[in-house]
């Protein structure tokens, strides 16, 4: 029979014959490394989508107002960042971070609108 390695630490793995590991902890450190790029990729964007939804929290507490770009931006939101998006009839693109969203207008001003749950 053929001795296995563990891939993480290198020590003998005894028991069953389709155990990798020699440990629940070189288990859990081999898989922590596997996707630590994506876990940090993912963490970076829900981080920056939280943060643009704050935001538009923070300057829309009544659900419904007519804000400037630069306001935004200075509080640090990133455009390029959202949930969802909505087009209307009209062709208007509402973009959302989760129930907090925006409509880009003229002359660097946006509406900032926030979507009612229809429960």
């Amino acid at each position: 029979m053929k001795n296995r390695e563990c891939p993480e630490c290198g020590r003998p793995v005894h028991g069953r014959i389709d155990k990798k590991f020699c440990s629940d902890a070189c288990r859990n450190a081999f898989n922590n490394k596997a996707n630590s790029a994506t876990t940090n990729y993912m963490r970076n964007v829900n981080n920056t989508l939280a943060k643009n939804r704050r935001i538009l929290l923070e300057l829309n507490p009544d659900g419904k107002k007519k804000t400037h770009k630069d306001k935004l931006l200075k509080k640090g939101f990133d455009f390029d960042f959202y949930t969802n998006s909505y087009t209307t009839k009209a062709g208007d693109i509402y973009r959302f971070c989760y129930e907090q969203g925006y409509l880009l207008l003229d002359e660097g001003f946006v509406l900032l609108v926030e979507r009612k749950n229809e429960d």
